[in-house]
């Protein structure tokens, strides 16, 4: 690790109100050969985490935020979106960020003419937020074609590990650094703001290479007048948050690393991951609490291999770390969800938080019975209030009195109030022997809805179309 002094060894932090050594600074570490980091990934076994014991501090922003990718690396992974079912999206998630913007970007692709006709309607509703941007090509054509749509911000592909670097594009460190620079200037020129995407920034050399190409970037921007993003990409999703976990895969060393070292402004950092380790949500939530503003993110997850970060997760982690919404309308989650299945063909894993058919659904009787008396015993929040789901039973072979009356309760919007029902109920004990009698013959599969409807209407209509006016009423 080269380090060489600089002339200010000591300075006041604002942020923490003490003194602070800031005597180095790191340059450039050139090399014949890719450094792979191959006592970590020798891609024979399951990658493997280190500890350096070293901690840095919690920083988190003041102002965090969210930005979206849905519609550039989340559609890359499913049919590709209509014009239309852009749009309607876009509406959707202005409608989500609030008033205050929590949504605050929205990346688009802008190659194809459906994809620029998207843009255009999109620019066309006149929402401050999100922000349309774009993601190009290190190329003129595409820096043109970006400021003839009046975009202000763009993405460029800044690849920082080794893998890249050497293996995929032939360049040394170096040369690496020269080259995107020189898209940087020319994107600048055109008075656009550069978004750098720091692709594998998990596996990259972050002293040797992502720090000193951090701070040049920081420079360019400051001499151009036009503040330069950094996008930290954990393309493979090996970033983790365990204290003292060493670099390359330490999401707080990253984000660290980037404000300390480098002096990148919170503002100008925006954490971006994959989920291949199931660490994709506290990989981001880590980012937002070490320092970085911006968390990028995709509905429902969508995204190369195992996807982005869902969107919808961050807005519960923005509220969890807040303790507000700040103005953002969730039950917008539930529209996204609903929109996805029904107008794009799109299957949500039943099980998936927040969004999933069955996320608070139960199956258990016992549980039911627990839901029945008190429905904070078994659901997370009052996700009827903040979601428009409210928290209902699947009725199977052990459900029981109570797992049926909760699905009437539940199914016809009765909880909690005078019209609900008890388990006791005559027409609770009627469609549980129908039930019982189904299950007793064999069947090994959960009822639905509209069974249980038939079933119900078939034991006593007059209580049906009851239950019917008293929905539909509400």
């Amino acid at each position: 690790m080269q380090e060489k002094p600089n002339n200010r060894t000591l300075t006041y932090s604002d942020a923490t109100n003490l003194l602070e050594q800031s005597a180095f600074r790191y340059e450039l570490q050139d090399r014949e050969t890719p450094n792979l980091y191959r006592h970590l990934f020798d891609y024979e076994s399951i990658p493997k985490v280190s500890f350096n014991h070293r901690t840095v501090p919690m920083n988190m922003p003041a102002e965090i935020w969210i930005t979206d990718t849905t519609f550039r690396d989340g559609q890359q992974s499913t049919s590709p979106f209509t014009v239309e079912q852009i749009v309607h999206l876009y509406k959707l998630l202005h409608k989500l960020g609030g008033p205050k913007g929590i949504v605050r970007q929205s990346e688009f692709f802008v190659y194809t003419d459906k994809d620029r006709q998207a843009v255009k309607e999109c620019l066309e509703l006149g929402y401050e937020f999100p922000e349309v941007t774009s993601w190009i090509r290190a190329n003129d054509n595409d820096f043109a074609l970006v400021k003839e749509l009046g975009l202000k911000e763009t993405g460029i592909l800044v690849s920082c590990s080794d893998y890249h670097i050497y293996n995929k594009m032939g360049l040394t460190r170096t040369k690496a650094l020269d080259k995107y620079l020189g898209v940087v200037k020319n994107v600048l020129d055109y008075g656009i703001r550069p978004r750098c995407h720091f692709e594998d920034i998990t596996r990259a050399d972050f002293y040797g290479f992502v720090i000193p190409f951090a701070e040049a970037l920081y420079k360019e921007g400051l001499n151009a007048g036009i503040p330069i993003k950094i996008r930290a990409c954990d393309t493979m999703g090996y970033g983790v948050t365990y204290p003292g976990a060493a670099l390359p895969r330490s999401v707080a060393g990253i984000i660290y690393g980037l404000t300390h070292y480098a002096g990148i402004p919170s503002a100008l950092i925006e954490w971006h991951g994959h989920n291949d380790f199931y660490k994709v949500v506290t990989s981001a939530s880590t980012a937002w609490l070490y320092g970085a503003s911006g968390v990028n993110c995709a509905l429902l997850g969508i995204g190369e291999r195992t996807g982005n970060c869902p969107l919808e997760a961050m807005v519960i982690e923005y509220a969890s770390l807040k303790g507000t919404t700040d103005g953002m309308d969730t039950l917008a989650i539930t529209e996204i969800a609903e929109y996805f299945e029904r107008e794009i063909g799109y299957e949500i894993p039943s099980r998936t938080p927040f969004v999933g058919r069955n996320f608070n659904v139960t199956r258990a009787g016992i549980h039911a019975d627990g839901l029945l008396k008190d429905e904070e015993i078994y659901n997370i929040f009052n996700t009827s209030k903040i979601l428009g789901r409210p928290a209902t039973v699947a009725v199977d072979s052990f459900s029981g009195l109570a797992g049926i009356a909760h699905w009437i309760n539940g199914f016809f919007r009765l909880a909690g109030t005078p019209d609900a029902i008890d388990k006791r109920a005559p027409i609770v004990a009627a469609m549980k022997d129908v039930v019982d009698a189904e299950y007793a013959a064999g069947r090994n599969t959960v009822m639905g809805d509209e069974e249980l409807e038939t079933i119900m209407r078939n034991i006593d209509k007059t209580e049906y179309e009851r239950f019917v006016h008293i929905h539909l009423k509400k």
